[in-house]
């Protein structure tokens, strides 16, 4: 959950509800986001390329196709926003391309570093608003001030979702455990929580 504040009202997002084919399940994913009050939600496409194995990234489907009317939000006048996302899952270096042309049409870029070299890169050099920290295993290294201080100069935020600490107890301690020592380190700057979430129970 990501919340901005403005003179009048807080207003919350969740910027990440993993796209699914079944519209049915995505169309309720946002009505409830809707129904709790979300002003905001995005859609998130995760393109996890392979080693040696040349694979296109996803095209977002047009928000008008996919959700149809768009719900009011719950307390205000006016329907939730949707917005589409791009997570790009880096193993390699050259998982992230600079300017492609494919990562155009959506409205956030996101990246999720698998390494510390990696991490760093993301932090420092990739042109992106997300770097998410991974919540379905323990980190294999630490998070340094250097480059998380770096992003946050740049205006990258950071990404922790919860989906997973809801299902398993074991994705709990990863969950709590990265997530304690990204705080630690960014001193609670620039960390947004979202769902994850693939469906609504």
């Amino acid at each position: 959950m990501c919340r901005s504040s403005s003179s009048s009202m807080s207003v919350f997002m969740d910027l990440n509800l993993l796209f699914c084919a079944d519209r049915k399940r995505l169309q309720s994913l946002v009505e409830t986001a809707a129904n709790l009050g979300f002003s905001t939600v995005a859609i998130n496409y995760v393109f996890e390329p392979k080693a040696k194995k040349k694979q296109e990234v996803p095209s977002p489907v047009p928000i008008s196709e996919l959700i149809g009317q768009l719900p009011v939000v719950q307390g205000r006048s006016r329907p939730i926003r949707v917005l589409n996302r791009l997570t790009v899952v880096m193993s390699e270096a050259n998982h992230f391309r600079p300017n492609a042309s494919e990562y155009r049409p959506f409205d956030l870029l996101a990246v999720q570093p698998t390494t510390e070299k990696l991490f760093h890169a993301a932090c420092l050099l990739c042109d992106v608003d997300i770097v998410c920290i991974s919540v379905t295993e323990k980190l294999p290294f630490i998070f340094k001030r250097a480059p998380v201080n770096g992003a946050i100069d740049r205006g990258v935020v950071f990404e922790v979702s919860y989906a997973a600490a809801i299902r398993d107890s074991t994705m709990r301690r990863y969950t709590i455990a990265n997530a304690v020592s990204l705080m630690e380190s960014c001193k609670g700057k620039n960390v947004i929580i979202s769902s994850a979430a693939e469906k609504v129970r």
